[in-house]
């Protein structure tokens, strides 16, 4: 808003000739931590709540850690803080406890999604009826789970998504189904047209790219924008040209360059919690996983049952920096082989396109 008011009104920046940002994080450290217990000290003097014991300020510097999104960081939207404090105050009640430990923390926190998730409920259900339908237990070829997240405003939370690829001869390129039908984003747009820049370099420096291969998003009925799903869109396509079956129990996330490198994305801990918690309910294999860009370990602030379940080995987490590194994971093949068999089979398509070309040729004469 300050921005949009100094650009089209000429007096602004003389009435307001002092400008002062307000960063909404903090590192982390013993001295801003300190701050945070200071701070929740007073606030519960001051409305005349029940204090908190240590656990209970561990547990709201970790809540902080969670809105700021990264372990390495704190929030200082202090009045998120002070909703928890109040309602954990509450939970403390009904416990007859002199002190807020880290249960009534948690509670608090638990009982506030609770309310603000029905949309987020709703759809599991719909996971849970196969309504939408997902695999996550066998491996297939030309079709991987990404992750998106929604955000409602009071609520924000991860969702998998089955995205599936076909490859044939063609002069076409990578075609977006959801651009063709007008559902796409430009930036989404672009993260598609990254993938075609890296098969060209990777597979069409001796024959040309004689290819069409199209992506979609399947039971996809809104608008999709942004790139995060640009690296599992191109395991899709390496995995119908190289023919190679994909795990579907490792859901995957991360948007890609035309170098394949993996590049970090926003609302890993959500991905990964939605995907778990789909995992969870029709039973933890001990396979399944999610990856994830390694430049977004620190953003990680996942919830108690997710952490417990990754120290067990019972789900697993997997940061990746490349396409190749990827690959391997998604099928336990040398990603050399398998690019070994997409170039054979791409200078099918060329011999085949040249074949029909010249045949053509021929026609034209006779």
């Amino acid at each position: 808003m300050w921005r949009l008011l100094y650009a089209v009104d000429d007096e602004f920046e003389k009435l307001f000739k002092v400008k002062v940002d307000f960063d909404d994080k903090m590192d982390t450290g013993k001295e801003n931590e300190l701050k945070i217990a200071q701070f929740i000290s007073y606030y519960c003097k001051r409305k005349n709540i029940k204090h908190l014991d240590a656990t209970g300020v561990a547990k709201v510097i970790e809540y902080c850690s969670r809105i700021a999104e990264n372990q390495n960081k704190l929030s200082t939207r202090f009045s998120k803080i002070a909703e928890l404090l109040i309602e954990a105050d509450a939970w403390a009640e009904v416990d007859k406890e002199p002190y807020i430990r880290d249960k009534h923390i948690k509670k608090a926190y638990d009982e506030k999604i609770y309310r603000n998730n029905m949309i987020e409920e709703k759809m599991l259900e719909m996971y849970k009826t196969r309504k939408v339908i997902i695999d996550i237990k066998e491996r297939k070829i030309g079709r991987i789970n990404g992750l998106s997240v929604m955000n409602l405003g009071d609520h924000v939370f991860g969702k998998p998504s089955v995205i599936t690829a076909t490859t044939f001869i063609g002069h076409k390129g990578v075609i977006n189904i959801e651009r063709e039908v007008e559902m796409s984003g430009s930036i989404h747009d672009k993260g598609v047209m990254i993938l075609e820049g890296y098969l060209s370099e990777k597979f069409a420096q001796d024959v040309p790219l004689s290819l069409t291969g199209k992506i979609c998003f399947e039971q996809s009925y809104g608008g999709i924008d942004g790139d995060s799903a640009s690296s599992t869109e191109l395991y899709a396509l390496l995995s119908s040209l190289g023919d190679v079956p994909l795990k579907q129990y490792i859901a995957v996330t991360g948007s890609v360059n035309q170098k394949g490198e993996i590049q970090p994305v926003g609302g890993v801990t959500e991905k990964i919690e939605g995907f778990f918690d789909i995992c969870n309910h029709f039973g933890l294999t001990g396979d399944q996983g999610v990856m994830i860009p390694y430049q977004n370990i620190e953003d990680l602030v996942l919830k108690d049952e997710v952490i417990r379940a990754v120290q067990k080995g019972i789900f697993h987490i997997y940061p990746v920096s490349s396409i190749e590194e990827g690959i391997e994971i998604l099928t336990d093949k040398s990603y050399l082989d398998i690019y070994e068999r997409i170039k054979g089979k791409l200078h099918k398509y060329a011999d085949s396109d040249n074949q029909s070309t010249a045949s053509g040729k021929n026609l034209k004469r006779k």
